[in-house]
């Protein structure tokens, strides 16, 4: 009997996922309904299939794939389509949320008495020939969702309960997009005040694997700066009002949230380090 797994929404990591599962058999939905063409073209290349409501609804799996910021609500969507259904799907939160946020979903899906599941996706999109991304999950109802290793995801468990996922993605995260902040932060900084060459070439004396990641890392982040705004203000609740270092990731957002706004216009910061890098690669 073919697993029916609704994923929404049909983005790049979205789509991605939902390639790797059509490729093992899977029926893929997904809401189109007011999509882009580029977004209809993205998901009819991966095999996901355009469905109504009821039909996502009546899915084995529905995966929430969105920017952190729209979780809340795609949850309060699916509670209101689920309430009616006998038979209750097990709804999987995979959005870089952090606990209090993640809890808060778990209470909206639970008042529609569906299985609820708190995931954390590390890694990029599904890439042919590769294993990643590792899907990280907790919460009691976990290993009901176990028929994604079968299905071509990496599937860990976390032991604990609902929480236990994000806050490992809350940590990761901050520990890995902290750094790129920093990075480009202090990378624009040294090259605005006439010292790029400087400490590129300090970096490869005494910290090379550090130059290494920026080379990568810079360019990579600037497309992805929009996405990370919310995730920062994310990891800084996670940590709490109270907690000395919440400032910092608050500090993160709006310097990702510059860098964002940058890349629209005359992109001068962004371009700034896209040529930092471009000249570590020259140097290597």
């Amino acid at each position: 009997m073919t697993t029916t797994i609704a994923i929404l929404a049909p983005g790049a990591m979205g789509s991605a996922v939902a390639r790797r599962l059509s490729e093992h058999g899977v029926r893929v939905l997904t809401s189109l309904k007011g999509r882009s063409e580029a977004t209809l073209k993205r998901a009819a290349d991966a095999g996901m299939v355009g469905a109504d409501d009821d039909e996502i609804a009546g899915a084995d799996i529905i995966l929430s794939i969105v920017p952190p910021g729209e979780a809340v609500a795609l949850a309060e969507r699916l509670a209101g389509l689920i309430v009616r259904r006998e038979k209750k799907p097990v709804v999987v939160d995979c959005n870089a949320v952090n606990v209090d946020t993640v809890l808060r979903i778990e209470e909206i899906i639970g008042s529609a008495q569906a299985p609820f599941v708190d995931a954390g996706i590390i890694g990029f999109p599904p890439q042919p020939g590769s294993k990643g991304p590792a899907f990280y999950m907790s919460g009691e109802h976990a290993k009901d969702v176990a028929v994604l290793q079968q299905l071509g995801l990496d599937l860990r468990i976390v032991e604990g309960p609902v929480g236990a996922a994000s806050a490992l993605k809350m940590s990761y995260a901050g520990i890995v997009k902290g750094l790129a902040g920093i990075g480009s932060a202090m990378v624009l900084a040294a090259t605005k005040a006439g010292a790029a060459d400087a400490l590129r070439d300090e970096l490869a004396l005494s910290q090379p694997a550090i130059l290494a990641r920026l080379e990568v890392a810079l360019p990579d982040m600037i497309p992805k700066a929009y996405r990370w705004v919310a995730e920062m203000r994310e990891i800084s609740g996670f940590l709490g009002p109270d907690h000395p270092a919440s400032q910092v990731y608050e500090g993160f957002a709006r310097w990702f949230e510059h860098l964002a706004e940058d890349a629209k216009g005359e992109a001068a910061d962004a371009e700034l380090m896209k040529v930092f890098a471009a000249n570590v690669a020259k140097k290597v």
